[in-house]
């Protein structure tokens, strides 16, 4: 299969068989940037960014982000989804935890993700409104990075625990800076994961195969009716299918996988339309995860989208306990059990070169 490059208008069809992406970019109402973000580099190629999408940029004089409340819960919510705020990652996010299985370490570029998906993991792990913070001092992040490797192993960094990068890469342009610094590293390797498909600013890349790309995808009442403001799952599998043409390894998310009336057959109609996308022999890998709450995540999603049809009863769920006593609600062991089957007998027939990685 050709790798030739990709350039050609929005909106096409092109000659090696992806679509041109039709997905609107997230433009937010309004910009905020504090003044230790104003005086970093990254923070003004962000403000520059920003500025040449014809949006205004409001400096603060404090180092705090206030004003994001509405009357209601909703209001707050509207307010705050429409809005970027350009800050310094606090120092306690330079002291890195370990993400497994997902990686060895977690690092962030931002907080808060522009989409709309009524299942959101951060209602449950972020707190206060959910505004979109980027990160002006991402040099500093990234060159701290150093202190968590070993020369002798491999190190692996997965940068989308709290948003999706690739959503507001037009606006921060921290994902391909990310980028070109892993593919400088010896050792160390880049994960990121996506529900958009905006990708061509990255097929050019210096990479030398040390990011992995992965999108995130679902049965189709999923994805259609819980993503809000994302690609569609076509869109999303056009876009890593251009990403793995140009030398990129790649994955596939799928998350969260639920046990929706005839889930059989919607994740069977999925992993054709994987199949159909990525048609190729190549470094294919797979992460699957199960719908979970807590106690927490399920009161801010119900604010958050009071009319979801998300199945948050915890009388059908199990409970699973951490090490602090903490509460997750997941399926049941029979339930868990005939979902695994049948999605990694899925995978095993239609990607027999594909590696599972985990499941949870």
């Amino acid at each position: 299969m050709s790798k030739s490059a990709i350039s050609t208008p929005i909106n096409s069809t092109q000659s090696n068989g992806t679509v041109a992406s039709k997905t609107k970019l997230w433009l937010p109402k309004q910009v905020l940037i504090t003044p230790a973000a104003d005086s970093q580099p990254w923070g003004q190629q962000i403000v520059a960014r920003v500025k040449d999408l014809g949006i205004s940029v409001q400096k603060l004089s404090q180092n705090r982000i206030t004003g994001l409340r509405g009357k209601t819960e909703k209001e707050t919510y509207a307010i705050a989804k429409n809005t970027l705020a350009i800050v310094n990652a606090p120092p306690s996010q330079l002291k890195l935890t370990p993400i497994p299985p997902s990686a060895d370490w977690q690092f962030h570029l931002a907080q808060g993700c522009p989409a709309h998906c009524q299942y959101c993991y951060l209602a449950g792990s972020l707190s206060g409104v959910p505004v979109v913070k980027a990160y002006g001092n991402l040099p500093q992040i990234l060159a701290n990075l150093s202190n968590y490797e070993q020369e002798d192993q491999d190190t692996t960094y997965e940068v989308s625990c709290y948003t999706d990068p690739l959503g507001i890469e037009h606006l921060t342009g921290s994902l391909a800076e990310c980028i070109r610094y892993f593919g400088t590293r010896k050792s160390a390797y880049l994960r990121w994961v996506t529900k958009f498909d905006h990708v061509d600013q990255l097929l050019d890349l210096p990479h030398n195969g040390h990011t992995r790309c992965r999108v995130s995808v679902n049965a189709d009442p999923v994805s259609h009716f819980m993503e809000g403001g994302t690609a569609t799952v076509e869109e999303r599998l056009q876009g890593l299918r251009k990403l793995a043409l140009k030398g990129y390894p790649v994955g596939v998310v799928v998350a969260p996988i639920m046990a929706i009336a005839n889930w059989q057959q919607h994740y069977e109609n999925l992993f054709a339309k994987i199949r159909q996308a990525l048609d190729f022999e190549g470094d294919l890998t797979f992460e699957l995860i199960t719908h979970r709450f807590t106690p927490k995540s399920k009161e801010v999603l119900q604010t958050w989208y009071p009319n979801s049809k998300l199945d948050l009863e915890e009388g059908d769920r199990a409970q699973k306990r951490n090490k602090f006593g903490g509460v997750k609600y997941v399926y049941a062991r029979d339930t868990m059990t005939e979902l695994k089957e049948f999605i990694q007998t899925q995978i095993i027939t239609n990607f027999p070169q594909g590696e599972i990685l985990y499941w949870t």
